[in-house]
């Protein structure tokens, strides 16, 4: 469920860091937003701009709270300690920079994710122009799909992927574009969407938080080709990821494959 933003605490539990830090970052992206708007800034200034700014805070906040754990970013180099296994905290600064250098966009995220053991030990995605941190711990509630008689999907602003073209003509699928990965996994974990399907590639700190939030919602959320999805593998591609309702899982791994592969 969505979550305010409170103050830094030494004692802070790995849910309530990921939380604030992906809250804090989107709360200093939106005033920097605004600054670069203002003084008339390039798209390319603003886009890079978000991203050094919302990268240092994190790191910052990451080394000074958790020194041991690993980090693995988009924005940062390789850290070698995470291929020993262990703590690895995977992050995306600014998901979705295009959106975030066009005025009035509100679909780019900040993802925080803590990975180990095979498993999410916390997760946030931070949508900041909507004012809201979805997270893990607590978990948002089931969404209840609204009532709609058609499957509602999200896909790219720029282009629909083959397997999402698929899965909307077999199903019958209305299309809801988006732009950043985050902002168009938690539109099915706020139940403005039922399914999120991409097959065009993309890396593990792009859908790492966004799943551990979907997972904790109760949704479903794997490869597409139904197996799990694991995360800080050395090679940090990942070229696919669905997101959605439980029950409609099957119908869309059965419209992709012919059968159910799970």
């Amino acid at each position: 469920m969505p979550v305010e933003v409170g103050g830094a605490d030494s004692a802070e539990s790995d849910h309530q860091l990921a939380a604030r830090i992906a809250g804090e970052a989107g709360e200093r992206l939106l005033t920097l937003r605004e600054q670069l708007f203002a003084s008339g800034a390039d798209h390319w200034s603003v886009k890079d701009a978000g991203d050094d700014a919302s990268q240092s805070y994190l790191m910052a906040e990451l080394r000074r709270l958790r020194p041991d754990d690993a980090v693995l970013s988009e924005e940062g180099r390789e850290d070698p300690r995470r291929f020993a296994g262990g703590r690895v905290w995977i992050i995306d600064p600014l998901d979705g920079t295009r959106e975030f250098a066009e005025a009035g966009r509100h679909d780019w995220a900040v993802h925080v994710a803590l990975w180990a053991d095979g498993g999410f030990l916390a997760g946030a995605v931070a949508l900041p122009a909507l004012g809201v941190v979805l997270t893990m711990d607590p978990p948002p509630p089931l969404p209840d799909g609204g009532g709609r008689d058609r499957p509602r999907l999200i896909t790219s602003r720029t282009r629909a992927p083959y397997a999402a073209a698929i899965v909307a003509q077999e199903l019958g699928c209305d299309a809801v574009r988006l732009g950043s990965a985050g902002a168009k996994a938690m539109a099915v974990v706020l139940g403005e969407a039922d399914i999120y399907l991409h097959d065009g590639g993309m890396y593990q700190w792009d859908s790492a938080a966004p799943a551990a939030v979907a997972l904790a919602a109760g949704l479903h959320v794997s490869r597409i080709d139904g197996s799990p999805i694991v995360y800080n593998d050395p090679d940090p591609w990942l070229p696919d990821f669905i997101v959605c309702r439980p029950e409609l899982a099957a119908p869309v791994l059965t419209a992709l494959w012919g059968v159910d592969p799970r």
